[in-house]
């Protein structure tokens, strides 16, 4: 199979809708394109087929019946796409046999690179690619008990043994964010490779600009789980400090915990969302913020705009990891309100150049027949 051929392709697994805005993408271009997710839990994402796993011993019983049910159509497509070593709600030793079912029953796979695996933790512990992660603040590990739990899950562990399998096995590794690549890349260098996230556009987005006395509105998502870890807590910190200091010029929305659909209900006429202190890139949630004109506040490094090849647009708000590097630009945003105006234009057409999901899809195609001897 090559070119514009039809594909026939099943995306495993879920993390903030990407393989399921893929999916879309992927299918505008003619290809038939089944996903299979547990709706990344509480988010409760699109899929086609359905695989949750129901808390206590039945649940697990249930959902290996299922599991056991589904196996003989995950087989004879031209690719398998893995959203993570971790793509089932299976303990790693479990995945492994499921894994190399599906390599000898399917013609190409295909590793996601987008959150948490082996690699992540042991590249940004040991030799420290970034200069700040969810694991390191220049040489300092970070000890919070969300990194420690991490390592003890990842080092040395089933863990690390499936993402060693899996990413020396696959055909390729497909990174979502500079970070990623940045951890995959060294060790894979001849089958890794960076892809934007998906995010659909927006049609006849209308950008408004601020009015003398209206309130700069602050968004800010919280996972109760991970707010540690991202950093959340200190962005939330730092955004409640500013709207005490600045009761007539902000108003702050905290959404905890919530469907995928409230949250975008909540997100949406914000001016600006908190993202992912330790980031250098904004991830799916405030590229989708993007998309509906809301200035991403997070990861806004220099290798983002790179790695794109972008060299005019400067839509994201970045930040440094700490508490008073947040509110100081949150500061700024809100005692300049002239600029908000222009910076969800950038952000609007930021998605359009570099998110597209169509233009997305079509690099993920032509990778997978490049890379998948299709």
């Amino acid at each position: 199979m090559i070119g514009d051929e039809r594909m026939k392709i099943l995306l495993m697994g879920e993390y903030s809708n990407v393989h399921w805005t893929l999916a879309e993408g992927l299918r505008t271009l003619g290809h038939d394109v089944t996903v299979l997710s547990n709706g990344d839990f509480f988010k409760n994402y699109p899929r086609d087929i359905d695989l949750v796993r129901k808390p206590g011993k039945l649940g697990g019983i249930e959902y290996m019946a299922k599991l056991h049910f589904i196996k003989p159509i995950l087989k004879d497509y031209d690719v398998v796409q893995l959203i993570n070593p971790m793509f089932l709600e299976l303990k790693a030793e479990r995945i492994l046999p499921v894994y190399k079912y599906l390599r000898r029953h399917n013609r190409s796979m295909f590793l996601g690179a987008f959150g948490m695996d082996y690699y992540w933790v042991y590249e940004n512990d040991t030799r420290k690619p970034l200069r700040y992660s969810d694991f390191n603040i220049g040489n300092e590990l970070r000890h919070n008990a969300d990194a420690e739990k991490e390592r003890r899950d990842w080092l040395g562990t089933a863990k690390e043994h499936l993402n060693k399998v899996i990413a020396s096995d696959c055909d390729g590794i497909i990174a979502g964010l500079y970070e990623y690549q940045a951890c995959y890349e060294p060790v894979f260098p001849d089958k890794t490779r960076f892809i934007p996230f998906p995010i659909k556009p927006k049609d006849n987005m209308k950008i408004h600009d601020k009015q003398p006395g209206e309130k700069v509105v602050l968004f800010i998502g919280v996972n109760r789980e991970r707010s540690e870890y991202k950093g959340t807590d200190i962005m939330l910190r730092a955004a409640r400090r500013l709207a005490s200091d600045y009761p007539e010029r902000v108003e702050l929305r905290v959404a905890e915990n919530v469907p995928f659909k409230q949250y975008v209900e909540m997100m949406n006429g914000s001016d600006a969302i908190l993202d992912q202190l330790y980031s250098y890139t904004p991830s799916m949630n405030p590229l989708e913020a993007m998309s509906r004109g809301i200035i991403c506040v997070g990861g806004g490094e220099p290798e983002n705009y790179e790695i794109l090849g972008e060299h005019e647009l400067r839509p994201i708000i970045n930040v440094e990891p700490n508490e008073r590097s947040v509110y100081n630009q949150l500061e700024q945003l809100v005692l300049h309100p002239e600029k908000i105006g222009d910076l969800k234009r950038q952000s609007v057409e930021y998605i359009r150049r570099h998110h597209d999901y169509r233009k997305v899809a079509r690099q993920y195609a032509d990778y997978y027949v490049a890379k998948g001897n299709l």
